[in-house]
């Protein structure tokens, strides 16, 4: 997952949430064309010389904003609808096709009062070390599937569970993606924001995942709302992350 090290013993506890949780940071094995992956900064980079897109879990900014970003899809709290058209939330909902499955509605719902729809794979598998073929079609086909659901092409990336090696960076170029999209910051069930690297603290520029909750775990929209009084507590408010990358 995203042993030994502090970030992935921060992250240990999310990965058991129902969905996509947990980070491996930025650690990636050999890639499928036998390069080793260039080990990158967490802060937000440009495309190396091979074109690869950069990995980001933090934006440098001066701008006073954090990044809300939501995976897999699991969850579909109607009444999240209804905070994000009211507060005007710029959230970013990275979608998974098998777990979504017919709640596509939802989203679009969600797209219309302002979230932005990301890519998230079509199967929610590990990518590291499955060969360029396996890891181009999870990619590629969920911007296909978007595509013909939203008219939409996605340009940023999160891998399940934050593992990726070079290979993926490449598929990822193939694809369309302008960005690969980690987190430093990821809000626990119970409303607590635990951090793969660094001090504890929401700062300007810092992406944050919310899992999937538990099924005993408050709603989406609870979590959210304590969120976000979090966030405006240290002075902060949330940033759309397209208009970043």
């Amino acid at each position: 997952m995203r042993r030994g090290s502090p970030a992935a013993v921060v992250c240990a506890g999310a990965i058991l949430l129902a969905g996509c949780a947990g980070a491996v940071g930025e650690r990636a094995g050999a890639d499928g064309r036998g390069r080793s992956p260039t080990q990158r900064s967490s802060d937000v980079r440009g495309p190396d010389p091979g074109g690869l897109p950069p990995v980001v879990d933090h934006v440098r900014t001066h701008d006073r904003v954090v990044f809300l970003t939501y995976d897999d899809g699991a969850e579909r709290d109607p009444r999240f609808v209804g905070l994000v058209r009211e507060r005007r939330l710029p959230v970013s909902m990275f979608l998974t096709d098998s777990v979504v499955g017919p709640g596509y509605g939802h989203f679009a719902r969600l797209r219309a009062v302002g979230a932005s729809i990301q890519n998230h794979t079509l199967d929610h598998p590990a990518l590291r070390g499955l060969p360029y073929a396996g890891q181009r079609a999870e990619i590629c086909g969920q911007q296909h599937k978007l595509r013909s659901l939203f008219g939409i092409r996605p340009r940023l990336f999160r891998p399940p569970y934050g593992t990726y090696d070079t290979t993926t960076l490449h598929a990822a170029a193939d694809c369309g993606i302008r960005a690969v999209v980690l987190w430093r910051a990821s809000l626990e069930p119970g409303g607590t924001l635990t951090y793969t690297r660094g001090k504890p603290g929401l700062r300007p520029g810092d992406i944050v995942s919310v899992p999937s909750g538990e099924p005993a775990s408050p709603t989406l929209t609870e979590r959210t709302v304590r969120l976000l009084r979090e966030i405006e507590a240290r002075g902060l408010r949330v940033g759309r992350l397209e208009d970043y990358l």
